[in-house]
């Protein structure tokens, strides 16, 4: 394994996330709210998101919105009447959970998408913010518990190598057809050297079964890349059409976390995310074991 740093290597200090998606998978739910902005127990699935990279050390995040999305960005915007009011009240916990969830000023911008073109376009449409350094992707549907946090994670082995890192988790083999997986070609200590990706394979043709799940760490050429992207599957331009581009003169690592993922966009997947993250409250826990186990019973 070698580093990137003598090369010029800037850290990484952006993260994207593209909220731009209409969450067609979980409808009628999301036809007036937001999919990123539905409840994970006590906060918004986008919370999380956000929290695991802020724990990674990203200074700037970028969301990618599209129309009806609004409520994300008053989300993380100060709520001075509600905050008087709980004041007064003396709820301070409560208060002061809502002040946590702020960031920085400055330290968030919102730039929009104003056509459905895919996960290329809504990356590209950061090209300004973004710049010429590297920066993190992280898809707001995923939802990761681990710890520490599964950006973290890559970040410390990003730091090591450089170059570009997708996070994969491994699948039974019998579920490879439901996901993109990777075409590994060496091991490099805790990394795995890629070759390519395959989108939806059969269990005959799969190169492995290590899926990729939705955290991503790329250099800005990927932006350039993203500019002339012709359109892919489904008339869209593909994120991983660029990647495969790039991997043709850069590195790319896939990097096994360790951690839990849940696909949000998804019912079931949702369902299970409220679950799990219930389970696992630090002062709810108990109380949602008891209950669950109440309910299975009948």
């Amino acid at each position: 394994m070698f580093s990137f740093w003598g090369w010029g290597m800037k850290p990484l200090r952006k993260a994207v996330l593209p909220v731009a998606g209409l969450g067609t998978r979980v409808l009628p739910a999301t036809k007036s709210i937001p999919k990123e902005m539905l409840p994970v127990v006590d906060r918004p699935a986008v919370q999380y998101v956000v929290d695991e990279a802020r724990e990674a050390g990203i200074e700037h995040i970028v969301f990618v919105t599209g129309r009806a999305k609004s409520a994300i960005e008053d989300y993380f915007d100060r709520a001075f009447e509600l905050e008087t009011i709980l004041q007064g009240k003396g709820k301070q916990d409560v208060l002061q959970a809502l002040t946590d969830a702020l960031p920085e000023p400055g330290s968030m911008s919102f730039v929009r998408q104003q056509a459905p073109l895919g996960l290329g376009h809504a990356i590209w449409c950061a090209r300004d913010i973004i710049g010429d350094e590297p920066f993190a992707v992280l898809l707001p549907d995923v939802l990761i518990q681990g710890k520490p946090g599964c950006l973290s994670q890559m970040v410390t082995a990003y730091n090591e190598t450089g170059g570009n890192i997708i996070a994969v988790d491994e699948v039974p083999r019998e579920d490879v057809s439901k996901y993109g997986v990777i075409d590994p070609k060496d091991t490099v200590g805790q990394l795995i050297e890629m070759r390519g990706m395959v989108e939806k394979p059969s269990i005959d043709d799969a190169p492995s079964n290590l899926k990729i799940t939705g955290r991503y760490i790329l250099q800005p050429e990927i932006l350039n890349l993203l500019e002339n992207q012709q359109s892919g599957a489904g008339g869209e331009i593909q994120l991983t059409d660029a990647m495969a581009r790039l991997m043709q003169t850069q590195p790319f690592y896939a990097f096994p976390y360790e951690g839990v993922d849940f696909d949000c966009g998804d019912r079931l997947g949702y369902l299970r995310a409220i679950t799990h993250y219930a389970l696992n409250h630090e002062t709810l826990g108990e109380r949602a074991r008891t209950m669950f186990e109440e309910a299975l019973r009948g």
